[in-house]
């Protein structure tokens, strides 16, 4: 039996700049499942995304899926797009293996907590505060500068690295400190100042887009304090689940998010097209 992809629609140009086309997932010319591709919003023709990939029951497990993803990157290389990207969810299933035999990497992964309806409190000795103007615009020149390189330590070239970084900085922050919905701490411990946080309260719920101890600092429980107060705004502005993304890698990251109760909700894979 020979599996195949079938155009469903005509290429569609969409209003943010992407591409993007559904295609019919045949075996012998029989329909039995359907999958999505575009290019990345962030990155733009560069980079291609499985948006969704489904194989109806009675097909799975006969290698449809494989078959299909293998073609959506021949489709990506005919783009030009010189990596494709896939989300997959946390639940049990078959799609991160999928990924995975496939040879794609993971990349990071969205986590999520259910909060209480108490605030949890403070270690003590520790207090947070706003930060100041001028403190912003250091912190925000280094926070772009390490997010971009985060992404080139994933493989994306530096310059698509650097313009992901101040584009998500604008559509984020299009008014600085002053962008509605968005809190910056600083914590202090004894008087000390030791690491700053970025909360987001957004819909029913927040999400800590970053969070750092100070150098200086590490190793001394502040990160814990830093999660625990954006725990407590979020708990204060009526919000009730708190979310955060975590690159592959940030062992210590990882491992504290998982103590707080954290649980991984979508993985992100990526692939170089060579």
């Amino acid at each position: 039996m020979t599996t195949t992809l079938r155009p469903a629609e005509p290429l569609q140009q969409n209003s943010d700049g992407t591409r993007s086309r559904r295609y019919l997932v045949c075996v012998n010319s029989r329909p039995v499942g359907e999958i999505h591709l575009g290019t990345h919003p962030a990155f733009g023709d560069a980079v291609a995304r499985i948006m969704s990939l489904r194989i109806e029951e009675p097909d799975r497990r006969r290698g449809r899926g494989t078959v299909a993803a293998l073609a959506a990157e021949e489709v990506a290389r005919g783009w030009g797009c010189r990596r494709i990207e896939a989300a997959v969810p946390a639940a049990p299933g078959s799609a991160l293996g999928l990924a995975t035999a496939l040879g794609y990497v993971l990349r990071n992964r969205n986590m999520e907590k259910t909060l209480g309806a108490v605030p949890p409190a403070l270690p003590e000795g520790s207090a947070a505060r706003p930060m100041t103007e001028a403190e912003f615009g250091p912190w925000r020149a280094k926070g772009q500068e390490e997010y971009a390189r985060d992404w080139t330590s994933r493989g994306v070239p530096e310059a698509e690295a650097r313009a992901k970084a101040a584009s998500d900085d604008a559509v984020l922050l299009p008014d600085g400190r002053a962008t509605g919905g968005m809190l910056f701490s600083v914590l202090e411990h004894r008087g000390a100042r030791v690491g700053t946080l970025w909360l987001a309260l957004r819909g029913e719920g927040a999400y800590v887009f970053d969070v750092e101890a100070d150098a200086a600092h590490r190793g001394r429980g502040h990160g814990r304090s830093l999660m625990l107060l954006a725990e407590a705004q979020a708990a204060a502005a009526g919000k009730r689940v708190i979310g955060l993304n975590v690159f592959a890698g940030n062992t210590p990251a990882e491992r504290l998010y998982d103590s707080l109760g954290y649980g991984t909700t979508q993985y992100t894979l990526y692939k170089p097209l060579l």
